[in-house]
């Protein structure tokens, strides 16, 4: 049987200034483990932790740009455009730039005890 989700949860967000998540699908809001669909809104000049997720993460921009650095580089992600990150990987998110509104899809669903975050 089909699951309404009517309404987002926010979650807490970590990084240099508050970001907005909005949470549709995943741990929180529907209790799905799979997989987590979560609306982000993150302001200029933000940015988090670098990390090594233990899930595959699957981020389309649709306002703004955002900042993607890996080890080997850093990706300006553009909106209109996507960009895949894989488990076992460190990266690090930021909006230094301008405010940036994006949509991330994790596989499994996202958790904080399995994001990794650098200490």
């Amino acid at each position: 049987m089909p699951k309404l989700i009517s309404n987002p949860s926010e979650i807490a967000c970590v990084g240099t200034k508050p970001k907005i998540i909005k949470e549709f699908i995943g741990r929180v809001n529907s209790k799905t483990e799979d997989l987590s669909i979560a609306k982000m809104n993150s302001p200029k000049g933000w940015e988090e932790p670098g990390q090594t997720p233990d899930f595959d993460e699957y981020t389309v921009v649709l306002k703004g740009t955002l900042s993607v650095e890996t080890k080997n580089g850093t990706f300006e992600v553009k909106a209109g455009e996507a960009i895949i990150t894989f488990k076992g990987e460190w990266i690090k998110y930021s909006t230094p730039n301008e405010d940036t509104e994006y949509i991330a899809v994790c596989h499994p669903a996202f958790s904080p005890d399995t994001v990794n975050r650098d200490e």
